[in-house]
């Protein structure tokens, strides 16, 4: 025993020259890797969107696939076996945890991984329910998992993994869709289990500051390979040497804030308004906001801030016409509508996505092809009188700027959290839409792509396009320059700036 309480449980990880290779991609999404973990230890895996932080945990808990699904060199291995044939030992909670979430009911979900490891049924749902302590998720045991926020999908995907008692936790961005309160929570909470447990941690987390004073370690993955730091974290974030390497690189390093623009919005004419408007999650569902007022002007950015299940992505959903609204008016100016009507509900596709576009918070929840060159065409390609000169205008800046080039050929579901961000962004940026809707348009980005991508929103809203996000990143609303519109406690009220 240490002073963590470490147990036997724990897991040790070794990686030599390990590579992994998804089928039908030329470049491998992460390569020569050397890494030796101890038992117990905690550590911060950083590095740029798409440096195979992401394939790395999937390696660690098994689930990266057979031979007909990618190409493996080098050795992976826990406690000196490959992670195939240690199920049960490593816990991996995912980037989108809706790709994690397999039963109806929230109780169900937190002892299903315990049920499968034959826990014997008492125990586990005396393990349940401190899970769900343990993350601050308060909701009864039979809440239908759909039901939820994505801020709490978040939440129970951590307590079904904590309630299988992992000896190795693996975390990818946990904290990314959570409010500040719901961020140190968790964080809180798994400081709790591990000092409990004794199990050995990764994470993945951009956002640094999070997570520096609760690991020992700091590993860095290179774009291009290998490793680009590891140490602790007081030597890799701090050494000026280190973090100027780490700063080009794309890595969030404290005390350094990307380049932003200096444009700031100038608003023009009104093209969407609601009054007394009230909104719900579901047809039948109850009313989660009520009485909201709020108008979107030509040229302006609207941010949608507040804690986690307080009806921020439903709002943003019935403003962008994809939800009915409960009650109240919800009106197009003829300068957004153009002869479609009032009502954005009732537009066509075809009329929307020239009117307004609509970035999901789970970005495979757009997905409609199996090329990512073809997911960028897709909205060009529909649009009245475009031509391939027209697409090629619209699409090849995009896929420049955002840095997906040279993924052009890849799946999108192949494609890592932060990769998947940006596509789902250019797809509706490629339609050039009057009204942008984002739903936590920044997770999963390094420094270097979040700066671009704030840089394309200020340029849109520069040359009289608006946007209205949904986000809990307060350097994104800042950057833009955002009103903002706080959603809590059934009510939505503009934030008055100091």
């Amino acid at each position: 025993m240490t002073e963590r309480g470490r147990t036997t449980s724990a897991v040790s990880i070794s990686a030599q020259g390990w590579s992994w290779r998804h089928a039908g991609r030329k470049a491998p999404a992460v390569r020569d890797i050397d890494l030796a973990v101890a038992p117990g230890e905690r550590v911060l895996l950083l590095g740029a969107s798409g440096s195979g932080k992401s394939t790395l945990l999937h390696g660690l808990v098994g689930v990266l696939g057979d031979d007909g699904q990618g190409e493996q060199h080098g050795s992976l291995t826990l406690d000196g076996r490959p992670p195939g044939e240690a199920r049960g030992r490593a816990g991996l909670v995912l980037q989108d945890p809706d790709t994690q979430i397999v039963l109806a009911r929230v109780g169900d979900e937190v002892a299903f991984g315990a049920e499968n490891q034959a826990v014997p049924r008492a125990k586990i749902w005396e393990r349940v329910r401190r899970a769900l302590d343990d993350v601050g998720l308060d909701v009864p045991l039979d809440r239908s998992t759909s039901a939820l926020s994505g801020g709490q999908k978040q939440r129970l995907a951590l307590a079904a993994v904590l309630a299988m008692q992992p000896g190795l936790l693996l975390l990818d961005e946990p904290t990314a869709n959570l409010d500040p309160a719901g961020v140190l929570e968790v964080r809180d909470a798994v400081v709790r289990v591990l000092d409990r447990t004794g199990a050995t941690f990764v994470v993945v987390e951009h956002r640094v500051a999070v997570w520096a004073d609760v690991v020992d370690r700091v590993v860095v993955l290179a774009s291009d390979g290998g490793v680009l730091a590891d140490g602790p974290p007081d030597t890799v974030l701090t050494h000026s040497a280190t973090r100027a390497r780490l700063a080009e690189a794309g890595v969030w390093i404290p005390g350094h804030q990307p380049p932003v623009p200096s444009l700031l919005p100038t608003p023009g004419g009104m093209l969407l308004s609601a009054r007394e408007l009230s909104v719900a999650r579901t047809k039948r569902g109850p009313t989660v906001l009520d009485d909201v007022d709020v108008t979107v002007n030509a040229g302006s950015s609207l941010g949608i801030v507040g804690p986690n299940g307080g009806g921020k992505s439903t709002l943003a959903l019935t403003l962008a016409g994809l939800l009915p609204a409960r009650g109240g008016i919800l009106d197009a100016a003829p300068a957004l509508a153009r002869g479609a009507g009032s009502n954005p509900h009732s537009w066509k596709s075809a009329q929307l996505v020239t009117r307004m576009g609509t970035v999901f918070q789970e970005p495979e929840h757009q997905f409609l092809t199996n090329q990512v060159i073809d997911e960028l065409e897709f909205g060009p390609r529909r649009m009245e009188g475009s031509d391939e000169a027209a697409v090629r205008r619209r699409v090849d800046p995009l896929a420049e700027r955002l840095r997906l080039t040279s993924l052009l050929q890849a799946n999108p579901y192949t494609l890592s959290g932060g990769e998947k961000r940006r596509l789902s962004v250019a797809t509706m940026l490629a339609t050039d839409p009057d009204i942008l809707v984002l739903d936590e348009p920044t997770f999963g980005q390094d420094a270097n792509t979040w700066a671009e991508l704030v840089a394309l929103l200020a340029e849109l809203i520069h040359n009289g396009g608006s946007l209205l996000a949904v986000t809990h990143d307060q350097e994104f609303t800042e950057a833009l320059g955002s009103r903002l519109l706080r959603v809590a406690d059934g009510q939505a009220v503009f934030e008055v700036a100091p």
